[in-house]
């Protein structure tokens, strides 16, 4: 949910302000919101200089094709990791939940490596114009979506998106976004694409360190025995990575 402009402190809220929440949704806002700003303030960069200049070279990218990083956009490091795992893996079918530096980055590796499908949703349609310019500007494709929010599936808080039409099989599964100001468990409703990833497949969430990541990975681990998640903690905010094993 980024564009290649400078990001804000916080999050949009013309749309999820104006999502009715209840009592128990605000409590875990604020609770979250007060002991999640170490994590957001490690994130401000974005990533070393020198990491984004090495990642840009490995993809035949100009320097200036990745102007921001920081605050709610991927950092260097989950965008070096969804490079190594396309480069390692060759997907042929990538669902990327929140689009903006990550669909730049998923879809050049995947040019370069086997030239996988990426099938990318977010709610905002006007980062998702933007971003569909933005990679034509690198002669690059994606099938990205406009979708609205809708309450979540299940067990799970919040609200999330209301997608349709997805690939019967999916081999990875990039998760970032929706904001957690919508709710700090709020991606936890990507599991409901579980069924869906392949065995051998991977799913990967952004920002896994943060709290309420940190508790939708321990329910993950118990719900789906058949993945096997850990979680990668270099970079700014840590990504947890779950493959399906059968």
């Amino acid at each position: 949910m980024t564009s290649r402009e400078a990001t804000r402190l916080l999050t949009r809220s013309d749309l999820e302000g104006d999502m009715a929440a209840s009592l128990s949704d605000w409590a875990h806002r604020l609770l979250f919101g007060a002991i999640g700003w170490p994590w957001l303030l490690r994130s401000l960069s974005g990533g070393r200089p020198r990491d984004k200049a090495a990642l840009l070279d490995r993809l035949g990218l100009p320097a200036d094709s990745l102007p921001h990083l920081g605050s709610w956009k991927a950092d260097t490091r989950l965008l070096g990791l969804i490079v190594d795992h396309i480069e390692a893996h060759r997907p042929a079918s990538v669902v990327e939940l929140g689009a903006g530096a990550s669909t730049l980055i998923t879809a050049r590796a995947l040019q370069s490596h086997g030239g996988g499908r990426l099938v990318s949703f977010d709610q905002h349609p006007d980062f998702v114009a933007a971003t569909r310019l933005w990679l034509a500007d690198y002669g690059l494709d994606a099938d990205i979506r406009a979708v609205d929010l809708a309450p979540s599936p299940g067990e799970w808080p919040g609200y999330w998106y209301d997608i349709a039409h997805l690939p019967d099989s999916i081999d990875l599964l990039i998760v970032d976004g929706p904001p957690w100001t919508i709710h700090p468990y709020v991606r936890g409703a990507a599991d409901t694409l579980f069924d869906r990833i392949a065995v051998g497949g991977t799913v990967m969430l952004d920002d896994g360190a943060r709290p309420g990541e940190r508790i939708v990975a321990a329910i993950w681990r118990e719900k789906w025995p058949n993945f096997d998640f850990r979680l990668e903690s270099s970079g700014a905010k840590g990504t947890l990575i779950g493959t399906r094993t059968v």
